[in-house]
């Protein structure tokens, strides 16, 4: 206890006081709470394989972390989670330069699942509760992600201009989607008994849904319509991209409904249009 009575509290230990500023750091500049919970995760991971200071990890330590979690089955994806939060840490908050000759690993080539509109439409027909085939029908009548669906509320939707605004997505960033024609009176009807500020859809306390739930009532559907693919709200974003593209839509135009800062990242779509292939004759045809 000091002089003037008042107890202070122990200092951190290195470990406590790393965690404090990368989250600092993280909040300043607005990382999602996915993000700040991921980096988290992995630098508390990280820490503990190395048995080190902070001050004392070096490009060997790094290196042998990544090859663990390699070793361990980790994807390529978490792999480079993995390191973009090292690197954030080290690089950002430690301004230090040693990862420069560190490589990210290689991700594979994937092309994305994509639904045929058919079986887009027998999962909405099948679905019988309205507020789950409202769902349905936003996530692939607009391409929004399941977060964003799980964070719109009234006041986002503009029925005058007929367009959704998506507030703060991904990479804090703003932007309008589709409002489409077939749903619009079932909103405007959800408008007239919510307030501006609640939202579209609520869980059984009329809070926030979560994504589990949505993801759940979209499995559930795909299940119901006897479709074999793995599907998930994602595969509706990726069939409302792929959809427009195969309608002679502008390829930028889905750049900005999906909000995707660089145009390398729609043109994946280009490679999963059946549009193309339609125009290739078969030999055997």
């Amino acid at each position: 206890m000091n002089k003037g009575g008042v107890d202070h509290a122990q200092p951190k230990s290195p470990s406590q006081d790393l965690i404090v500023r990368l989250q600092q750091e993280m909040r300043l500049r607005r990382f999602s709470q996915k993000t700040i919970k991921s980096y988290l995760l992995y630098m508390g991971a990280f820490l503990r394989f190395a048995n080190k200071s902070p001050r004392d990890i070096n490009n060997i330590d790094i290196k042998e972390y990544l090859e663990y979690l390699a070793e361990n089955g980790k994807s390529a994806s978490t792999l480079n989670t993995a390191y973009s939060a090292l690197r954030f840490y080290f690089g950002a908050v430690l301004h230090r330069k040693f990862f420069m000759h560190i490589p990210r690993a290689k991700k594979p080539h994937q092309l994305p699942e994509v639904l045929a509109k058919t079986e887009v439409q027998r999962m909405i027909e099948v679905v019988k509760n309205p507020k789950h085939k409202c769902m349905i029908q936003i996530l692939y009548g607009t391409g929004m992600r399941v977060g964003e669906l799980t964070k719109l509320r009234m006041s986002d939707i503009d029925f005058e201009r007929n367009c959704i605004r998506i507030v703060q997505g991904k990479g804090a960033k703003d932007r309008l989607v589709l409002l489409p024609e077939s749903i619009r009176d079932l909103l405007w009807r959800q408008n007239r008994v919510k307030k501006p500020t609640d939202f579209l859809f609520t869980s059984y306390d009329h809070g926030r849904l979560s994504e589990v739930t949505v993801q759940k009532v979209v499995r559930r559907a795909a299940k119901l319509a006897g479709i074999q693919k793995t599907v998930t709200p994602h595969t509706l974003r990726h069939s409302f991209a792929t959809h427009l593209l195969e309608a002679g839509t502008d390829i930028r135009y889905i750049q900005e409904l999906l909000g995707h800062a660089k145009l390398s990242t729609t043109q994946i779509y280009t490679k999963v249009s059946s549009q193309s292939l339609r125009a290739i004759k078969s030999p055997l045809d």
